[in-house]
Parts: structure tokens; sequence; C-alpha cells
């Protein structure tokens, strides 16, 4: 399957309990989701998702238990 050119980093920015927000760098991994699109992981490999060519995340689970929250916005990050 010939893949189109993904970013090679993401921040994702969640929302936090009080007030303001959290941003996530993830970047590429050689590893791709169920719909053949990048998986891109923080540097711990907790926080993984798989984003498509449209922005669109999937949460990833990277252990038991996890409790998926999707991302308030997904910017590509400029190097």
């Amino acid at each position: 399957m010939n893949t189109p050119d993904f970013p090679d980093s993401y921040e994702l920015v969640f929302e936090t309990a009080g007030e303001g927000s959290d941003t996530v760098l993830v970047r590429r991994t050689t590893m791709t989701g169920a719909s053949g699109a990048p998986v891109y992981a923080d540097g711990t490999g907790i926080v993984r998702a798989e984003i498509n060519q449209g922005g669109e995340v999937r949460m990833l689970a990277s252990g038991g238990h996890q409790a998926h929250v999707a991302p308030l916005e997904v910017h590509p990050h400029r190097s």
C-alpha cells in the first residue's frame, strides 16, 4: 500500500481539570493503526494516537484500565 506523507510530530492539546490546557508532543512511530494511518507516541510511550491525514485522532491504549480522552486540538508540530 502506498502511504501518503504525514508530519513527523503533532501537538495534542488536552483540557485539564483546572483552567487551561495541557499540550503533549507525539512523534511518528513505525507502527500503523487499524485504518492504516501512522501511530504517534509521546516520549514515555504512554500517550499513543493514530492520526490520519485529515487530522482525526483515535487515542490508543498503551496499558490496561486507561480512560481515553480525546484532545481538544491537534496541530502538526513544526520543528
